[in-house]
């Protein structure tokens, strides 16, 4: 090995010379020495560098790369390596001793040791005739970064047989022009046929420009590979075995990626019979087999197997009924249906299944998952590693209860049963659960102490008073939710408009439930029994998500919650998510939840607006509130207005951010009476621009406007004019609530017209932005958006249409030119409609 990096040390420094340039040969020859040296010490002595042996050497050239460019000059040139910015070198420790797979997804984070296969689909072009080199590109992104983090990677490739299959076509045509134009002496060419290329000569032929392409790939973030190509029989001769073992260890310990694929070009066809064995015995038939294998032998911590499919279904995928499995238990196989299997593999779903489970039962976790989709292409490894929801995971612990997926059709299921109920059973079970609120207080409140004690010293006081209950706000739950039990007798059913479209042709549009909702919160477990009134009363179904912060209080919650919807049999239609489900996760089950709700921080609303991109998401991610403080304000009104929006609860997304004061109420005594009042309650005071500027000492100056501060604290900025604050609050707020103190009405009423915030007030706290205040009984959240619901949403934010139409026999052709009928299209009285009643006209 050092002789031959010394020839070509040799052969660098000749070219250098050759070109006289002394300079770099002096800088290139130490830094060969320091190389040298950092190769040589760390394995005679390791203490001296600091370095495990190899790791030193990796370490500087992941760094700094040094290569003469083939394709300008021979001088000895510098190039800087891409670095990951976020991604630190570091050694992901070894958490587990080998032996057992991971039970959960977000364990799959502690994976040391990783195989990636890669399918024929994935490596293939659509045309079959050639690589998809975009798709090898992210590949090789993702698995140079996650070796880059100290993890042990290796590939199982395909593409060697479509690699070839390119050439070969492209030598044939080539020879087949040529040979014609001589014959014919013209260069017209006519009725050309390829000849029917066999596998193994294209495999032959494939293989050296595949690894070539690996090889270029990889080494623009400074990895270096190896290829391995192997047989069945170098599994079944032991010493051929334990060579392969001490080759692929050798390669890991020095950094090395290993790129392994069958020997296409001398592998035997599959012995009929022969198939998965035990844990001891494996047919290496095709690439997951060779993949199990390899990752059984090799002790691998994760397989993660890519295909052209999303992951294993229960049914073949193009079926209408087919459900992707995200976990798959080895006791399941009884309930699977194969479909074919790919276009260009050589196994097949059945294939690839039989291979997962050998190598689950070797102690190896394994994820099937999409490699082709554009979309997730370029994430897709490294979103498994992450213990993301993506393919199928195969894990031997199969959970006591249903998992989410089970959950949430269990909810839709009890929640079209009880949007069918009458509107005097769901107001029922409000009521019994505003009943058991007060009648287990005991027990609610013991659960909640638990729940204080743990989280003492993890959550701010704000937070804490968030996850805080008490006997009064129990009490005041339960008036909550009576006062929603009274509306919900003509929520669900209700007719918005009736048309006579023709005569004996009349059409309604009535109320009905959105479907699933799911709601995330967090440290407000007083917003489960909330939401929970609130979709019984809409007939919606409902998929809850608590902070685990408030795990005991949730959970007894619920059980309430379950308790009252039991009176009419529809226990389920709440459902409360306990299991480890991430919140990314959720946001991705489009196909099953209508509409999701958060409740909490506002990068809590960010973070699922930005995960959710295929279920709409009712909330706001700010709550930048603002106070104008007009120049006829009254002194009295001002001062309690101001201590109530910003001090009654700072935490509160209502809560007073910024307040703007006009410009002539600086130094006059309500402005100083103002100052005084928050420096009594301990609000600390940032500065804006234009109030700074007015200051000789000013406090310290905002570094943004827009800024939710969520605690005491506030910024005070100066207007010349009620226009002026408008303008302010409409370039620096976030729609959500506004308030004016003035005793002018002109000029209240201007700012309550112009303003375009979703609660717009005038002498009233900023803090009445509340559904309970508003009258709502309660409220699943504000929102600040323009379609549908906006501001404090209550029941009937909860509601969407569904239009209605009874004819007798009516048909389009009627109204043509050439038909007997007209259209009437008159308005006809709103009466009230339950569910199953007709109504007359």
């Amino acid at each position: 090995m050092y002789i031959q990096r010394d020839f070509l040390y040799k052969r660098r420094l000749e070219a250098i010379c050759q070109r006289a340039n002394y300079c770099i040969f002096i800088v290139y020859s130490a830094l060969c020495y320091i190389m040298d040296m950092l190769f040589i010490l760390p394995s005679i002595y390791p203490s001296l560098t600091g370095f495990p042996a190899w790791h030193a050497p990796h370490w500087v050239l992941s760094r700094l790369s040094l290569h003469a460019d083939p394709f300008s000059s021979p001088f000895l040139t510098l190039r800087a390596v891409r670095q990951w910015s976020n991604v630190p070198f570091f050694t992901v420790p070894l958490a587990r001793a080998h032996g057992k797979s991971f039970a959960h997804r977000s364990d799959l984070r502690q994976a040391k040791r990783i195989l990636v296969k890669l399918g024929s689909a994935v490596v293939t072009r659509g045309d079959e005739c050639g690589l998809a080199l975009g798709r090898l590109a992210s590949i090789v992104e993702q698995v140079a970064m996650l070796q880059n983090q100290g993890r042990e990677m290796m590939i199982v490739t395909s593409g060697a047989v479509a690699f070839g299959k390119q050439r070969l076509r492209h030598e044939i045509l080539l020879s087949q022009s040529v040979r014609q134009a001589l014959h014919s002496g013209q260069n017209q060419l006519k009725d050309m046929s390829l000849p029917v290329l066999e596998a193994r000569a294209c495999a032959a032929a494939g293989q050296s420009g595949l690894m070539a392409l690996y090889e270029a790939m990889f080494t623009q973030y400074s990895t270096c590979t190896a290829q391995i190509l192997v047989t069945n029989l170098d599994f079944h001769d032991d010493q051929k075995r334990r060579n392969l073992n001490s080759t692929l260890h050798e390669l890991l310990r020095m950094n090395i990626v290993p790129i392994i694929n069958t020997n296409d070009a001398v592998v035997p066809p599959p012995e009929p019979n022969s198939d998965l064995q035990g844990v001891n015995v494996i047919s290496i038939k095709d690439n997951d087999s060779l993949a199990a294998r390899l990752a059984v032998e090799m002790r691998a911590d994760l397989l993660i197997a890519l295909s052209d499919v999303e992951g294993l279904y229960d049914s073949p995928p193009g079926s209408d009924d087919a459900k992707l499995l995200d976990t798959f238990y080895p006791g399941d196989q009884h309930s699977i249906t194969y479909g074919t299997k790919s276009r260009v593999g050589i196994g097949g779903m059945e294939a690839k299944v039989k291979a997962a489970l050998w190598a689950l039962q070797g102690g190896t976790s394994v994820v099937i998952a999409n490699g082709t989709h554009p979309k997730v292409t370029g994430h897709v490894i490294t979103d498994i590693v992450e213990g993301k929801k993506v393919g199928t995971f195969f894990s031997e612990v199969k959970p006591a209860g249903p998992t989410v997926e089970q959950q949430t059709e269990m909810a839709r299921s009890a929640g079209r049963t009880l949007a069918s109920l009458e509107p005097e059973q769901r107001s029922e079970i409000i009521c019994a659960l505003a009943d058991l609120l007060t009648e287990r207080k005991d027990e609610i409140l013991s659960a909640n102490k638990k729940d204080m004690e743990h989280a003492v010293s993890r959550l701010s006081p704000a937070m804490l008073k968030r996850l805080s209950l008490s006997s009064s706000k129990l009490n005041s739950l339960s008036i909550g939710l009576r006062q929603i039990a009274v509306s919900s007798q003509d929520s669900v059913g209700r007719v918005l408009r009736r048309t006579r479209v023709a005569n004996n042709l009349e059409l309604e549009q009535i109320t009905v439930p959105i479907g699933v909702l799911l709601v995330i919160f967090e440290s407000r477990p007083d917003c489960l029994p909330q939401v929970s009134a609130l979709a019984i009363a809409s007939g919606n179904a409902l998929l809850l998500k608590g902070g685990k912060e408030a795990a005991n209080t949730n959970r007894i919650l619920h059980e309430l919650a379950q308790e009252a919807l039991s009176i009419h049999g529809v226990k389920d239609a709440i459902q409360l998510v306990s299991t480890r489900e991430e919140v990314e996760d959720l946001c991705r089950l489009e196909k099953m939840i209508d509409l999701i709700i958060p409740r909490g921080s506002s990068q809590l609303v960010r973070d699922i607006q930005r995960a959710a991109k295929g279920i709409p998401v009712l909330g706001h991610s700010e709550g930048i509130c603002h106070v104008y403080v007009d120049h006829e304000a009254s002194v009295d009104k001002a001062i309690k207005i101001i201590r109530d929006s910003k001090c009654d609860y700072p935490a509160a997304c209502n809560a007073m951010e910024t307040l703007l004061v006009h410009r002539e109420l600086l130094r006059t005594p309500l402005f100083d009476q103002i100052i005084d009042m928050l420096r009594t309650e301990h609000v600390k005071i940032h500065a804006g621009p234009k109030f700074a500027s007015y200051l000789t000492f000013s406090p310290s100056e905002v570094k943004s406007l827009r800024t939710e501060y969520g605690d005491l604290e506030c910024c005070i900025e100066v207007v010349d004019s009620m226009t002026e604050a408008v303008d302010h609050i409409h370039k620096y707020g976030s729609s959500h609530t506004d308030v004016i103190v003035t005793e002018n009405e002109d000029t209240a009423e201007q700012f309550l017209q112009q303003l375009d915030s979703a609660c717009v007030f005038w002498n009233a706290s900023s803090r009445f932005a509340d559904g309970y205040r508003f009258g709502l009984g309660a409220e699943v959240g504000i929102s600040t958006a323009r379609i549908h619901a906006r501001g404090p949403v209550g029941l009937d934010g909860l509601l969407t249409t569904k239009w209605v139409l009874r004819g007798e026999g009516h048909t389009a052709a009627d109204f043509s030119e050439q038909g007997s009928m007209t259209y009437l299209h008159e308005n006809l009285p709103v009466a009230q409609v339950l569910p199953g009643r007709r109504t007359t006209s």
